[in-house]
């Protein structure tokens, strides 16, 4: 009798003694692979297992599936779109069913280019309260009225509010009339109405409301990926809150320009450091922001924007396969030149429904590590790529570890971005 049947003698053995004990369900769990599995053509995925377990592979489409088995790892290559499922088999016992649905091939451009933001309120945002020096003492009508910091201004005496300087002529207008203002606001997911009396300021007899506005917001980010074929794009894999509310800029638009790294300030140990930048001389718009998301910034791109080292488009990894282990950043230290860098994936979250710090990353490039001290603010949405493939995006560092930092995985930026990864597959289905 050979080795491989005295093997199977004994799985089977083993396996009849555990059911006997009651010990099926624990079994199922031991082996570390989702009950449903996605991939895309082409890839492989592989997962080790310490049982003697064989793959039976059946379905709809029985020819896009294969496995091997290789020592304690079990891999499964992705042959062609279609659906089906593994059973996972011990001495030819099924113990575990794994749906396996295999997509069409999906490839976007990796960034990693430096890029200047600039974005514009749906309103004028409030940032603070003003007491204002008047006759009766220091007062601020828009604390009166119960404006918030953090509160968006959208309307004025029913007329829409697009910028600052839109303002200043109805607050004119009631000082002289002695009306107030009928003003709506948008707070969180309410909208509220409310009245504010401007007063008279003193020492310069203007009218006032006592409050801080801003319309707009600008910054540096890293690009993660545009995708060819729709012209979309993603960068900084995380919000962009305001400097002073530090609550999320809800969006009317905005535009993204080149930009050019003019030095690092090194980060530190309870210090994050920074790239300090400034946009491009020609200002040049080279795509709009029609999203501020707790994924990122996404729109659509009005120039082709090329990073110089990796321009062809690479499949993506989605946050089941993303492995631990080496992989590289893309990201601008110096001018607008962008680089390639070592990093590990640390630990990945294989997550079901989008959500952001998926992974951590450390960076383990020396020459970096010199230039930067890690991670630092500014290389948000730095593309992380992995055996070749788009696995996600840099999005902040630990404070007390500056080597280390979230990463988010690429799909859940594409979900935000409008960028439909089944969309093939749902077409061939219909048709």
């Amino acid at each position: 009798m050979n080795r491989e049947k005295i093997r199977k003698l004994i799985g089977a053995f083993l396996l009849v003694s555990l059911v006997a004990l009651g010990f099926c369900q624990p079994l199922k769990e031991m082996i570390e692979i989702p009950k449903q599995l996605t991939l895309f053509e082409g890839q492989e995925y592989s997962f080790e297992t310490s049982l003697p377990v064989s793959a039976n592979i059946q379905g709809t489409e029985v020819e896009a599936f294969s496995s091997t088995k290789s020592n304690d790892t079990l891999s499964i290559d992705a042959k062609e779109s279609g659906e089906g499922y593994m059973m996972l088999e011990m001495a030819g016992i099924p113990i575990k069913k794994v749906d396996v649905n295999v997509l069409s091939d999906f490839k976007v451009i990796p960034g990693g280019q430096s890029i200047g933001v600039k974005l514009n309120t749906l309103g004028v945002l409030v940032v603070g309260h003003h007491q204002i020096d008047t006759a009766e003492g220091k007062q601020s009508p828009g604390e009166i009225a119960g404006v918030e910091v953090g509160d968006i201004i959208k309307e004025i005496n029913g007329k829409k509010i697009e910028k600052m300087s839109d303002v200043t002529p109805f607050v004119q207008e009631s000082g002289k009339t002695g009306k107030p203002l009928d003003l709506v606001i948008a707070r969180e997911r309410e909208e509220i109405k409310t009245k504010l009396i401007p007063m008279k300021d003193k020492n310069d007899h203007a009218y006032r409301i006592g409050l801080y506005i801003r319309d707009s917001a600008a910054g540096i980010g890293t690009m993660t990926f545009f995708h060819p074929n729709s012209k979309k794009y993603g960068a900084l894999g995380h919000v962009i809150s305001d400097m002073d509310t530090k609550k999320p800029i809800v969006v009317q638009d905005g535009q993204i320009v080149r930009s050019t790294v003019t030095s690092i300030h090194k980060g530190s140990n309870g210090e994050p450091g920074e790239k300090l930048a400034r946009f491009s001389a020609d200002k040049e718009v080279i795509g709009n922001i029609t999203r501020n998301s707790p994924f990122g910034i996404f729109g659509e791109l009005s120039k082709q924007v090329d990073n110089g080292i990796m321009d062809k488009a690479i499949p993506i990894t989605l946050s089941h396969q993303v492995k631990e282990g080496p992989a590289k950043i893309l990201t601008v230290v110096e001018n607008d030149k962008v680089e390639e860098f070592d990093v590990e994936v640390v630990s990945s979250v294989p997550q079901k429904f989008p959500a952001t710090k998926g992974m951590v990353v450390k960076i383990t490039d020396e020459r970096l590590l010199s230039k930067t001290g890690g991670i630092v603010q500014g290389m948000s949405g730095s593309p992380i790529i992995q055996d070749g493939k788009l696995i996600g995006a840099v999005t902040h560092v630990f404070v007390n570890d500056p080597t280390s930092g979230y990463g988010v995985h690429i799909e859940w930026m594409l979900n935000e971005a409008g960028i439909n990864i089944y969309e093939n597959d749902e077409k061939q289905k219909a048709s």
